[in-house]
Parts: structure tokens; C-alpha cells; sequence
């Protein structure tokens, strides 16, 4: 049959099979059914460890037992901290799981948004066409961390990131509506997903400029407005302070990435401070140098498109400007990532899918093949290193760095994004695509 004949074309051509991003659906459907198989066996065979779940039952417990002061929700682990959408969603699991008692249910459901945030992820990869297949085995198979936060953890983040790719796959087909109601869900879950608020704005304003973007911003507000009604209702101060707290102070004993420092020194507010500046000064170079395109006025972003000097094309559906807006969400969270006050275990998640895509969208003559899949085997190293070390922080940030340095050297993003996979040098991108 047909599948067949495409299986013999890809035996011949294995060597193409590995390395052109064309055959990224083939590769995606062999990987996804062995990670069917992955998450089958770590679930039968490795013993579920509770940190956070139960946790998670007493705190929409409450909530479904009619209590809607939001300050009152808490849990074994403490209060809870996440907004109304993260309630709604656990809920419905605390019901499915019977009352969350069934943990093997929950662990095979958590299985299948695994899968679903595989497919979500291959298929963003598939249209920027960029990344060599056969990256995406260390992007799947290899990665004992994210198996763990999935299935064996039960974690909310993986719930937040699922429902992000599925917002930028929208914003990739030209939905941008959908896409910002899907992100605000996404927010409603976790606030990292607002670490991608700054890229999506950028694309925002240069999409449909200042006054175009202010509806796909209202539909971000009016969804968590909606979500947190019945809290706000009730007690809104209290909704809001507990979950949009973004002053919260972090457990130094959980800290992956900042071991090194002394104890003072990571709960110190300057040091906070310091972060959140470095932060916006990086979101600012890359705004002004890597994001815009050539002899293009930041400030023209403010303008409506068709009015700019020279006009700002529309986001068309073609490979280079899905691979613009992909480039801008993904760096644009990865700086946040790099500026965390604390990144704990599970918050790999927010950025692990991201890294093949953020190390292969430069040219391969800046960084070679095997250096950049040994740059993702440290950084898989410093993840499960439990507990973390002084030397396993301090190779996190420096791994980091060498992904920031490579993104800002490697050349502009328009360039990035006009140039073939297996290219090893610069093309140069025409004035139409411009």
C-alpha cells in the first residue's frame, strides 16, 4: 500500500529521513507512538511520588464544596496561588478521579496530554521547518525530567504549556482571536505563560498595529475577568493578590538555578530587582535588534500597518513568517526563563520543547550539529541533578548563555528565517518577504 511505499522511500533515504525537516511527520508519528509506550511503562513500572497533587484536590475541594473567598482555598502545601482557571480545569480532574483518589487515572490522563502537547509541538516545528528530525528523539525519548513532571508528578505546568501550543499553532493559521483567548487561558492556569506576553505584543502591534491590537488585548482580559467572576465577586482583592502574585518569595532549598548563591543573597529584593531589569533590558535589545525587521521604526509598530513607511506586509501563511512568529514567543519566553528568580522542577517544562527549535533556527555554521545536542544534554543533566549543586546551576546559567549568545550572533531573525536548515551560510531575504 501507499504507507508502505513511503516506508521503503524513507529506508532509502534515511540519511534525508534524519536530517531534512520535510520528513518531520514521519518522524513525529514513530515517536509518538513509542512515546506511547514510554508513558504506559513509566507508569506501570516507576512508583508515583506525591508532591503537589493532593495539594491541588484540597484546594478545588474547596471550591467545589461553595467556598469563593479565594484566600481561603489552601492546601497541604500551603494556600492557593493560581488563578480561577487552574480551578476550573482541576476540578473537573478532581471529579473525574473520584474526588482525586484515582491516581492511575489521573496518571494516564496526564499520559494522553503528554501526547497531545507532542503532536501540538511537532506541528509547530513541522511549519517552521527549521529543526533536523532527528533532534526531536532527544526532544521526546530521551528526557527522564519531562516524563516525570507529566506523569508522575501531575504537575499544573504541563497543563498551561499544553494549552499555549495549541494558541500559537491558532496563531499560525491566522486565528489571532482564538489564539489570544486560548494564551489567556493558558494564564488562567499558570502565570509563566506570561513570559511569551512581551513576543505576542510585539506581534500584536506588528501584525494589526496599536489600536488594531487592542481587541485581541480586551479578549485576554475579558477571559480572566470571566474565569475570576465568581471570586471577584466575593472577595476581589484577596482573588487578586493570591493569584497574580508576583512578589512571591520562593524556597532557596527548590532552586535549580540559582544553588550558587548564598541563601541572603537569592531572597534579597535588590537581587530581585536586578533580575527584572536585566530582564527587560533583554527583551528591549532583542525588540530593537532582533525582532523588528530591517529599516523598519520601532515606533512604526504603533502605526496601522497599512499606513507604515515601508508598509509592514501582513503575516501571511508561509514558512519564513511562521518561523518570525515562532522565533519572537519562544525567545521572547526563554529571556524570562534565563531571568527567573527561581526555577524549581517542574518549570523545565516551560521551555524544555522550545530548545531544539531555539538552538537550530541559526545557522549550523555558528553552532555545529554535535555541540548544540551536547548544549541539550547538559542542560537535561542539570535538570536531574536532585538536589541541585553549586556546579549544576552554575553549568544551567552557562548553557543559557551560550543559547542567548548563539541567538544574538547567529545573525538577525529575518535572516534566521530565510535560511535553509542544511545552508551554511546567510541567504539573503528579498524585498517581498521584507
Amino acid at each position: 500500500g501507499r504507507g508502505a511505499a513511503v516506508l521503503r522511500r524513507a529506508w532509502r533515504e534515511r540519511r534525508a529521513v534524519l536530517l531534512e525537516p520535510s520528513y518531520t511527520p514521519l518522524v513525529a508519528a514513530c515517536l509518538c507512538l513509542a512515546e506511547g509506550g514510554v508513558n504506559l511503562w513509566v507508569i506501570r513500572r516507576v512508583p508515583y511520588t506525591e508532591i503537589d497533587w493532593k495539594a491541588y484536590m484540597e484546594e478545588v475541594e474547596g471550591f467545589a464544596n461553595g467556598t469563593l473567598d479565594y484566600t481561603q482555598l489552601k492546601g497541604d502545601t500551603g494556600p492557593l496561588v493560581y488563578p480561577a482557571g487552574f480551578v476550573y480545569i482541576f476540578l473537573g480532574l478532581y471529579y473525574a478521579t473520584g474526588r482525586g483518589t484515582n491516581i492511575r487515572l489521573a496518571q494516564y490522563l496526564f499520559a494522553c496530554l503528554y501526547l497531545l502537547s507532542l503532536l501540538l509541538v511537532f506541528r509547530i516545528y513541522y511549519r517552521t521547518n527549521k529543526v533536523p528530525p532527528y533532534v526531536f528523539f532527544f526532544m521526546c525519548c530521551a528526557s527522564y525530567r519531562i516524563h516525570s513532571i507529566f506523569v508522575l508528578r501531575l504537575f499544573n505546568d504541563p497543563v498551561a504549556m499544553a494549552i499555549l501550543f495549541l494558541a500559537i499553532n491558532l496563531f499560525l493559521e491566522e486565528h489571532w482571536s482564538w489564539g489570544c483567548l486560548l494564551f489567556s487561558l493558558a494564564v488562567s492556569v499558570k502565570m509563566n505563560i506570561l513570559l511569551f506576553a512581551p513576543g505576542l505584543l510585539f506581534l500584536l502591534l506588528q501584525r494589526f498595529g496599536l489600536l488594531g491590537c487592542i481587541p485581541k488585548l480586551c479578549i485576554c482580559a475579558l477571559l480572566q475577568v470571566v474565569l475570576g467572576l465568581p471570586f471577584l465577586l466575593v472577595n476581589p482583592v484577596g482573588y487578586l493578590t493570591r493569584s497574580f502574585d508576583l512578589g512571591r518569595q520562593f524556597q532557596f532549598k527548590w532552586t535549580v538555578n540559582w544553588r550558587f548563591l548564598p541563601e541572603e543573597v537569592f531572597q534579597n529584593r535588590a537581587f530581585h530587582t536586578m533580575l527584572l531589569l536585566v530582564h527587560l533590558a533583554g527583551l528591549g535589545l532583542f525588540a530593537l535588534h532582533r525582532w523588528h525587521r530591517p529599516k523598519e521604526s520601532i515606533l512604526a509598530l504603533l502605526k496601522d500597518p497599512a499606513e507604515r513607511k515601508p508598509a509592514s506586509p501582513p503575516l501571511t501563511v508561509n514558512s519564513i513568517l511562521w518561523q518570525e512568529i515562532v522565533f519572537i514567543l519562544f525567545s521572547s519566553n526563554f529571556l524570562g526563563v534565563c531571568c527567573s528568580r527561581s526555577l524549581h522542577y517542574q518549570f523545565y517544562v516551560w521551555y524544555f520543547h522550545t530548545l531544539p527549535y531555539l538552538l537550530w533556527c541559526t545557522p549550523t555554521s555558528k553552532l555545529a550539529h554535535m555541540p548544540k545536542v551536547l548544549l541539550l544534554g547538559v542542560i537535561e543533566l542539570c535538570w536531574n541533578t536532585y538536589p541541585s549543586t553549586v556546579c549544576s546551576s552554575l553549568s544551567l546559567h552557562i548553557c543559557h548563555g551560550l543559547v542567548l549568545l548563539q541567538l544574538w550572533y547567529g545573525t538577525s531573525p529575518t535572516l534566521v528565517m530565510c535560511t535553509p536548515p542544511s545552508s551554511r551560510r546567510p541567504v539573503a531575504i528579498s524585498k517581498k518577504a521584507q
